[in-house]
């Protein structure tokens, strides 16, 4: 079959539309490679759904409606520049594929359960959008750092811890195979914004009480690395690698 240089722009788009574009990896964040060549004028070219954090870690990065925030430790969500870099995130075009409807309170625990059984295959990538009412959301946004760099599990030492309860607002992210664990977070990796677009974070914890939840499903990964000179010479080669992810992602009440 012979393919034209139309068809095969279509058949492109459509496979963009299919992947996650992933910027660096979770193992090289661990390491201290907190300055990346990505830049986030860029990022609409490859989705307009995702989640990630900026050079320094000053921040964590949120996008949904092709709309990208910045959530800063000291409590504050704003727009996102094209002249702001970032050191690791997952961006994706978002096609609601599953809709799923909650009026009744869930933690965090019971919700991830319930959405596995709705789930195809666990072993695929899947974008996941919740809008709604939260009882309760935890979230924390690490503090921007300087060079010389600590690794993550020591810079999250110091991060603010924020609890929001009976606030409305967006969790955004993602649902990673176990076997790209290090490449991104296993599981389900998530940030919330308020309905206000005025706070948000990093979310370790929640309870849904009434939200309207979307999923897209991805069957591929785009990875891109940095070409960075912190980048070649890290240690991403990680013997302790779940210990260490769930150091730094997860919720100190639970470590």
């Amino acid at each position: 079959m012979v393919k034209t240089l139309h068809a095969d722009i279509i058949e492109n788009n459509e496979d963009q539309k299919q992947e996650v574009y992933q910027v660096s990896t979770m193992t090289a964040l661990l390491d201290g490679v907190y300055d990346g060549d990505f830049s986030l004028g860029e990022i609409h070219e490859h989705g307009d759904f995702g989640i990630g954090t900026f050079n320094k870690l000053d921040g964590e990065l949120i996008g949904f409606d092709g709309e990208f925030y910045r959530l800063r430790s000291d409590g504050t969500a704003t727009p996102v520049k094209e002249k702001d870099k970032s050191p690791f995130c997952s961006i994706t075009f978002f096609e609601t594929e599953i809709t799923h409807r909650v009026n009744r309170q869930l933690t965090l625990e019971e919700l991830e359960q319930e959405l596995d059984k709705l789930l195809p295959s666990k072993n695929v990538f899947y974008a996941i959008r919740m809008d709604g009412v939260f009882k309760k959301v935890q979230t924390r946004t690490v503090e921007v750092q300087e060079k010389p760099y600590v690794p993550m599990i020591e810079a999250v030492k110091t991060q603010p811890i924020f609890d929001f309860e009976n606030i409305e607002g967006t969790i955004a992210g993602f649902r990673t195979p176990q076997y790209a664990h290090g490449i991104a977070v296993a599981g389900y990796h998530l940030h919330f914004i308020d309905k206000n677009r005025s706070t948000g974070g990093h979310v370790f914890d929640y309870t849904v009480e009434n939200a309207t939840i979307r999923i897209s499903k991805k069957q591929y990964l785009n990875l891109r690395l940095p070409e960075t000179e912190e980048f070649f010479k890290a240690d991403i080669d990680r013997a302790d690698l779940a210990s260490d992810i769930a150091e730094a992602e997860g919720s100190p009440e639970k470590r």
